[in-house]
């Protein structure tokens, strides 16, 4: 199968089935040096972990993962790390009904279409289970990240159509989400992801711009249908006078690393409530070699003509309604025959909140690759490795 490589120079193979014996990644292109063990990549297995509360698929996986290779006495040494997640709560006779049925909104079809069978237990390669693989690569590329002091975080923007921007909204999702599950539905929603630090420059001017990189990565997640950068598709609605951010001089810049904003350098008086668009009014501080500026508004969501302005990326990915429900639906068995089933199983009602943390992971991923890439793009960054001046 083609398609489980992603990547560069910071580049994952995930591996692995939602019922076979175990599922992983190798990562490749990983800088040695960087310190690494199991406990630093487990909290973040442990946000998609399943079987958490009534929302999320009753499937008790611990998902504790083992590296493999890669890392010597605590330390990555520059060749591929392999992890690995043992599979320990499969139920693959949940699938015998359905064996040689195309169920509605899953890659059954896509699958038997492309290579004359398929593997029907859990939805095989293109089950959310192998998302695990992508979260444990993420992690360390949040890792290396943060050695730049480059941050990325994601979180629930929306659930079920209904905003989590307050306390009410998200008691209001919650219940709706428990009584879909009641009645054998599901939702869809909205994450978020923002990345903070990140130099001016990254990305390229043409096929590989790091929104359309991001893109890439983010759409590669399943159930993503879409996504946003910056104000997004509000941008279509907007005059360019509304649209572009204006650049100013900065007097006396604040000596703090690049893209950094504490709160008490942005004036909250200037700052709105702008939910339905990315570009927030407040204070944006960039900084390059050679120049300090600032924007006041992000409607680009931090990217200009595919590169990187050293302002706050804002990503936006929209997530459909799990497939999997238990309600009674139409479809057609391999052999053409017209038929109605309804699935079995343990599944989640929605998958937005478990899949939080793998928006996360792949946008770090995505922006590490970026990083590493960027490197070589100017002769005094290559002559400054090997080259004492």
């Amino acid at each position: 199968m083609g398609g489980s490589i992603f990547g560069k120079i910071f580049r994952i193979s995930s591996f692995g089935e939602s019922h076979g014996k175990a599922l992983g990644v190798v990562v490749d292109g990983c800088p040695a040096g960087l310190s690494l063990s199991e406990a630093d990549i487990q909290p973040y297995l442990e946000r998609r972990r399943p079987g958490k509360n009534l929302k999320m698929t009753q499937r008790k996986e611990g998902d504790q993962v083992e590296i493999l290779s890669g890392v010597f006495q605590g330390l990555t040494t520059g060749t591929p790390i392999a992890l690995m997640v043992r599979n320990e709560d499969q139920r693959s006779k949940d699938y015998g009904d359905i064996a040689e049925s195309f169920r509605p909104g899953h890659a059954d079809y896509g699958f038997f279409s492309k290579y004359g069978f398929r593997d029907y237990r859990g939805g095989g390669r293109s089950s959310g289970r192998e998302t695990l693989a992508r979260v444990a690569a993420g992690a360390i590329a949040k890792k290396v990240l943060q050695e730049l002091q480059v941050e990325v975080d994601a979180k629930v923007m929306e659930l079920a159509g209904i905003s989590l921007s307050t306390s009410e909204g998200r008691a209001e999702a919650d219940a709706r989400i428990l009584k879909l599950r009641e009645e054998g539905d599901s939702a869809g929603g909205v994450v978020e992801c923002r990345v903070n630090g990140l130099f001016p420059g990254v990305g390229e001017p043409v096929f590989d711009k790091l929104d359309a990189r991001i893109a890439e990565g983010i759409m590669s997640i399943g159930a993503v249908k879409a996504v946003e950068i910056g104000d997004g598709v509000a941008a279509s609605r907007a005059l360019g006078s509304e649209n572009n951010d204006s650049f100013f001089t900065v007097e006396a810049f604040p000596e703090s690393r690049r893209g950094d904003i504490s709160t008490e350098e942005v004036d909250e008086s200037d700052e709105s409530d702008d939910s339905e668009r990315g570009g927030t009014e407040g204070d944006y501080f960039l900084e390059n070699n050679l120049l300090r500026l600032k924007k006041k508004s992000n409607h680009s969501g931090g990217i200009l003509g595919g590169m990187s302005d050293g302002s706050e990326i804002l990503i936006r990915a929209s997530f459909k309604p799990t497939p999997s429900i238990s309600k009674v639906q139409n479809t057609v068995k391999e052999s053409g025959e017209p038929i109605s089933i309804k699935i079995k199983g343990r599944h989640d009602p929605t998958v937005v909140e478990r899949a939080t943390v793998v928006v996360e992971a792949m946008t770090a991923i995505v922006v590490l690759d970026c990083l590493l890439e960027n490197m070589s793009a100017r002769l005094e960054n290559v002559k400054k490795i090997y080259r004492k001046e």
